[in-house]
């Protein structure tokens, strides 16, 4: 069977080890090489949308048109209840640049200060297109709901999994092997949305 290369859209370390991770056990099937965009001299596209689904898009049309392959693209991010769904699009951004994941979840307990309501879930988004003008991009999308502690707990992961409780588990995303985390995340189960609709991908 022949492999079709396909661009991964991220420039993130954290979230491309998960994504090669996760496609690397579902995509086997489909025949599919992912390739990060930085291993093709692509530069991180500007995501400057309101929501997730625009700016995947914006991402996988971006490596799309650099590389002239199919391209994949994740924007993902922490919604908090009590802050309207911040940070939102911004999480990675959250107390400025450069980006730095320990200053964000120090921002984001600064913001949660004396609030005891602290639910908060994760959002993935993901755009599959065949080519920079596909007019009809898969895409599929997943949430992880949590609360927010009051301190972090956890060395693994990246973001905001410290400070991230899994609902009914008592643990931290951070606390969680990736094998784990990758079967329950956000990230993972719209990876595995995806991976079904990459199957039958023409």
């Amino acid at each position: 069977m022949t492999r079709h290369r396909i661009v991964l859209a991220s420039g993130n370390a954290g979230k491309l080890r998960e994504c090669v991770a996760l496609f690397g056990s579902l995509a086997g099937s489909n025949a599919l090489e992912v390739v990060p965009q930085s291993a093709l001299g692509i530069h991180s596209a500007d995501e400057p949308h309101p929501t997730f689904a625009e700016n995947a898009l914006a991402k996988a049309r971006h490596a799309a048109a650099a590389s002239g392959l199919p391209a994949l693209a994740d924007d993902s991010g922490l919604c908090v209840d009590t802050l309207g769904g911040a940070p939102g699009v911004l999480s990675a951004r959250f107390s400025g640049e450069p980006t730095d994941d320990e200053r964000n979840n120090m921002e984001l307990l600064w913001r949660l200060a004396g609030i005891t309501q602290r639910a908060a879930h994760y959002v993935c988004v993901l755009v599959a297109i065949r080519a920079a003008d596909d007019p009809d991009p898969l895409i599929a999308d997943a949430r992880w709901h949590g609360d927010i502690l009051q301190a972090p707990r956890g060395d693994g992961g990246f973001g905001y999994d410290p400070l991230f409780q899994v609902n009914g588990l008592g643990v931290t995303a951070a606390e969680l092997d990736l094998q784990h985390k990758n079967r329950i995340s956000h990230r993972g189960l719209a990876f595995a949305e995806m991976a079904r609709r990459l199957a039958d991908w023409r």
